[in-house]
């Protein structure tokens, strides 16, 4: 009997960062791939051809970067700066700043906007049309109740999760004030949220090994379809080893979801279902972010040490880029059993 090869982690991108990789997203408009690290650098990659396209040094850490167009993008670092990042002319500029480092950046194509959260516990919106410099792009400062470790955003919906456990809820329309403000129902510190891509509400992951699946409708009957389960855990010895979730990343097209730990492994979920649908085969180290392609054809994987276990040995930073099969991401009919004759 012939012994059946794991499939392979992928196909791996040549001129990886040569530090920790914070984000990697793909474009709404092509297979290229945005990538911000901890060396300082924002990398723009064509995924299918395996080719760097471009390179920004900024003068920190970039922690979060997302794309504008398939020719510009913006980054948030740790210098405290945000920029945007002209692919085709290969220049960039600096939109403002915060008091401390930034940790997240979104584009919202419903209001224009781009939105930064920060360490210095406040939210900011920019309009990127405006002519470079603070004092001409900065359209509202928005406090929260503690630093921002995760943003996410669906149509006029914005997500905001902080540290204290804390989730704000805003209408991009209407930022005075948030919509919703909650807690995370995960009793450990935030890593992760992202919204659900039908707009009803938002998946959010912690440090210890779980995911909870959040409803925006405040009805009883939406509030109770709310749930949480348990991932990325192993038992070793009667002990269980539990480890961060790093990333989530929603599948464009079926709504299903990847999962991305610090175990080293990806696994696809059905959420409506509450289903594992699948587990790739172990990454090298931990998953540091995760992004479908736009038609959920390709799946880049950031296997990165993110120093959960503080400074160590580890393997070097890498991307990955896998096909996806759909077998893999696609919900899976629910089975009904015959009626009895």
């Amino acid at each position: 009997m012939t012994s059946v090869q794991p499939p392979a982690p992928g196909r791996e991108l040549s001129n990886p960062p040569s530090d920790g990789i914070s984000n990697l997203r793909f474009s709404n408009h092509s297979d290229h791939l945005l990538v911000s690290s901890w060396d300082k650098s924002v990398r723009l990659y064509d995924a299918s051809a395996n080719a760097l396209r471009g390179e920004f040094l900024h003068g920190g850490p970039v922690l979060d970067c997302c794309f504008h167009d398939d020719s510009s993008g913006f980054s948030a670092s740790a210098d405290h700066t945000v920029r945007r990042l002209v692919f085709s002319y290969n220049k960039e500029d600096i939109l403002g700043r915060h008091d401390a480092p930034v940790r997240c950046v979104e584009y919202s194509y419903a209001a224009g906007q781009l939105i930064t959260g920060s360490w210095d516990k406040t939210l900011k919106c920019w309009d990127p049309r405006g002519a470079s410099g603070q004092d001409r792009t900065l359209v509202g400062t928005y406090a929260q109740p503690e630093r921002v470790y995760s943003l996410s955003l669906v149509g006029n919906r914005l997500v905001v999760a902080t540290a204290g456990r804390h989730v704000n809820v805003y209408d991009l329309r209407n930022m005075s004030q948030p919509e919703q403000r909650r807690e995370s129902s995960l009793k450990y510190q935030t890593r992760c949220v992202r919204c659900y891509p039908n707009g009803t509400g938002y998946a959010l992951s912690s440090v210890e090994g779980r995911v909870a699946m959040e409803f925006f409708d405040l009805s009883e009957a939406s509030q109770a379809k709310k749930y949480a389960f348990k991932c990325h855990r192993k038992s070793e010895a009667g002990r269980d080893i539990v480890y961060p979730v790093n990333a989530i990343a929603f599948h464009p097209v079926y709504g299903t979801f990847a999962t991305g730990g610090c175990d080293g492994f990806v696994n696809v979920w059905d959420g409506n279902n509450k289903k594992r649908l699948y587990q790739y085969s172990k990454y090298p180290t931990s998953i540091a972010a995760l992004s479908f392609s736009r038609d959920g054809c390709l799946l880049a994987v950031a296997s990165s040490y993110t120093y959960e276990e503080g400074d160590k040995a580890h393997e070097p930073d890498a991307i990955y880029v896998r096909s996806v099969n759909e077998i893999e991401v696609k919900p899976k009919p629910k089975v009904y059993p015959n009626p009895p004759a």
